[in-house]
């Protein structure tokens, strides 16, 4: 054992905090490189609604790479191949088509994120050096040595210590690990929320997302298996006015903006049924300190814009075990010098990050805000529809942002099993 790694009962090579999909991916992945992994999740099953339940294009093929793809294909499932945007006339045309991306395969999955989860917590569970502590809330941060040494937790059985050699936040944009040690973080101005909702419906939605636009909202309806799912973007701040007004009203409001929806609205019970998301977009300006590194939305929480976010944590979850798993092995993690190795991560994931956030933000300002303050009603200029329709291959390039994204990374071989 490498000087200053951590050992006993209650001690592991590398603690995650929080079961989500980066979590649960880079448990998976350095457990199959014969690391000692234990995921510390608050929740006793994955069974909870996450709303964007979207699996893209990088992430099928990170599942093929793992042999998991026929296991997930078997889920039920819905599927994205278009995203087609609003014009003046009342037409729409094709801004990103996935049919033209060159990878396995090309559209975003839509499914229930506790199967996805279900499903990377089973096949991490067969991995002999893999522990999966359900109902285990991680309160704070243990210290010493000038160093992160695992985290405190709370659990049905009472307050515990996991030590670790590392110590990786993967518990979201709240994420209790990046408070304990105090990273500084910035923030970008934000002029939206979202409300998610579903509409139970039997009624075949082709595979394509469509924005719909009027007075000052952007209702975007996703297609389910037997329901349609629905991001509904206004102005921030607005919440307490949109429940203030009732149901009915909202209703109202979503019959108008979604009309071949309007039969089915009174699926929508009551406005306990709309789940209120507050936008943030941030990022750390430092992802790491010794021994503790921050990845996914616990380094940068993203918009909804593109419903990019869980597929850039799992891109970072990718890069981490293919990174760190030969310092974790050796014990070049446990000790003071060990952020200048997870500064790796942040050099190679901080340039995908920011391109992707400041696409967004372009988005935020160029397209979501003269929706929402009735400045516009469309989303592309007329000029730039035209374009789109005679040149069609130039679909592929939203279509490769959204699906694949910059810099999108490999599975390490020694995790690999079957696929491409």
């Amino acid at each position: 054992m490498a000087p200053g790694a951590e050992s006993g009962a209650d001690a592991t090579t590398c603690a995650i905090v929080g079961g989500g999909p980066a979590g649960l991916v880079l448990g998976l992945l350095l457990a199959r490189g014969g690391i000692r992994v234990t995921v510390l999740e608050k929740h006793a099953d994955f069974l909870r609604d996450f709303r964007g339940d979207t699996v893209h294009p990088s992430t099928l093929g990170l599942l093929d790479d793992l042999g998991l793809f026929e296991l997930f294909d078997a889920l039920p499932q819905s599927r994205v191949r278009q995203f087609r945007v609003p014009m003046a006339d009342g037409s729409d045309v094709v801004l990103a088509d996935l049919d033209r991306l060159p990878v396995r395969h090309p559209y975003i999955a839509m499914v229930p994120q506790w199967d996805l989860l279900d499903l990377l917590a089973a096949a991490a569970e067969a991995e002999p050096t893999f522990t999966l502590l359900r109902e285990h809330e991680v309160t704070g941060v243990l210290r010493g040595g000038g160093r992160v040494r695992g985290v405190m937790y709370r659990s049905p059985h009472g307050e515990g210590e996991v030590r670790a050699d590392l110590t990786v936040a993967c518990d979201g944009r709240w994420s209790v690990v990046r408070r304990a040690v105090g990273f500084p973080v910035r923030e970008f101005r934000v002029p939206f929320d979202v409300w998610w909702f579903r509409i139970t419906t039997v009624r075949h939605l082709p595979e394509a997302l469509l924005p719909r636009i009027r007075r000052g909202r952007i209702g975007i309806a996703i297609p389910r298996r037997g329901y349609v799912q629905v991001a509904w973007i206004g102005r921030k701040g607005t919440d307490a006015a949109l429940r203030a007004a009732g149901i009915d009203a909202f209703r109202a409001e979503v019959a108008e903006l979604l009309p071949d929806l309007a039969d089915d609205v009174h699926t929508i019970s009551s406005m306990d049924d709309v789940k209120h998301l507050d936008v943030h977009l941030n990022r750390l300006r430092r992802w790491h300190a010794n021994s503790v590194l921050c990845i996914g939305d616990a380094a940068h929480a993203m918009s909804p814009a593109g419903g990019v976010g869980i597929n850039l944590a799992v891109q970072d979850a990718v890069a981490t075990a293919r990174l760190l798993a030969g310092p974790l092995r050796d014990g070049a993690l446990a000790g003071v010098g060990s952020g200048r190795i997870l500064a790796r991560v942040q050099r190679r994931r901080r340039f995908p990050t920011i391109v992707i956030q400041t696409l967004q933000r372009v988005v935020h300002a160029r397209v979501i805000a003269p929706v929402i303050t009735g400045r516009k009603e469309v989303v592309v200029p007329r000029a730039a529809g035209i374009l789109l329709r005679r040149m069609r291959g130039l679909s592929v390039v939203p279509a490769f942002v959204i699906g694949v994204g910059p810099r999108p990374e490999r599975v390490p071989g020694w995790a690999r099993r079957g696929g491409g």
